[in-house]
């Protein structure tokens, strides 16, 4: 009969295994400057979660149990695309922007939570995340979001960004209340998702696009390859219109949604090969110029800061 032990370390070299393919070319996203602009690796991630025993039941997150907790990190660590906002909620620009710390800090994330769960507060990048308490009642317990609701460090994580950030979207609605996470107080604007981006992770950003304005970029197409070499693509879209059956112009024009890109190409007969990450899941369609550029109001570009 196997250890307790020994079943740990056989289910982590399981997970290191499952992130070495998820890693293969084409299965997950390049990061630009190289392995120098890695923070920690996925391995020292699982070795420090298989480090934590006996986790006790936190009185911060009283709905949040420490063992779904700790299994929820596992797998952010070796499936960083997967990490889903839920349906129907208002989570997608939390969603988009985790990615970052899950592929370039995936020790530092997951410390980042621990710390979480046993204080109520912790550090993060240049800001104290300290969520109110309604917020901390209310993770794990969100439901009929699909696949979040079995993941209630994936709320909590959410729930702590919503609660601490703000934007003008937010100003009638700033403090939580049941159902808000398909509400106003959830949103996020164009200006705050650069703000959290700048706030959290160590690097640079460059922005252009507006709430209400496109941005101004001559071949659309084009310039987001070339920013794909530089760093990790967001665009701010309608989502509205890139899921409609038809694709035709609407009367209301607005963004709606954040996804990270994945890849872009031009094809033979002009039609843009369009990839994207959205939903915990890639989607690929097949866009003319013109609908790219109608849709997308605004680009993000982060380039994480290479250590020397």
């Amino acid at each position: 009969m196997m250890t307790a032990p020994l079943k740990t370390t056989i289910k982590n070299i399981v997970f290191i295994t499952l992130l070495a393919f998820l890693e293969l070319p084409g299965r997950a996203i390049t990061i630009p400057p190289g392995d120098s602009a890695r923070r920690s690796t996925p391995a020292q991630a699982l070795q420090y979660l298989g480090s934590i025993k006996d986790l006790q039941q936190s009185k911060w997150w009283p709905n949040v149990p420490p063992a779904q907790l700790l299994n929820n990190l596992r797998t952010f660590t070796i499936e960083p695309l997967a990490f889903y906002e839920g349906k129907t909620t208002n989570f997608c620009s939390y969603s988009a922007l985790t990615y970052i710390p899950l592929t370039y800090d995936p020790l530092g994330f997951a410390r980042f939570m621990i710390e979480l769960y046993k204080n109520g507060q912790a550090n993060f990048g240049k800001n104290q995340l300290k969520p109110s308490k309604p917020v901390r009642m209310e993770a794990g317990l969100l439901r009929y979001k699909g696949s979040l609701d079995i993941n209630p460090a994936g709320q909590m994580w959410f729930l702590t960004l919503a609660d601490h950030y703000k934007g003008y979207l937010n100003f009638f609605n700033r403090r939580f209340q049941k159902g808000d996470e398909n509400t106003f107080w959830a949103s996020t604007n164009f200006a705050k998702f650069n703000r959290m981006l700048r706030r959290l992770f160590k690097g640079t950003i460059k922005a252009q696009g507006a709430d209400l304005f496109r941005p101004a970029i001559k071949d659309l197409p084009s310039y987001l390859e070339t920013q794909m070499q530089k760093g990790l693509v967001f665009l701010y879209l309608n989502n509205k219109k890139l899921y409609r059956k038809s694709h035709k112009q609407s009367l209301i024009s607005t963004p709606t949604h954040y996804v990270l890109l994945t890849n872009i190409r031009k094809l033979p007969d002009g039609n843009i090969e369009f990839e994207y990450w959205d939903y915990g899941a890639r989607a690929l369609q097949q866009l003319s110029p013109e609908f790219l550029k109608n849709i997308i109001y605004g680009v993000s570009v982060w380039t994480p800061r290479v250590s020397k």
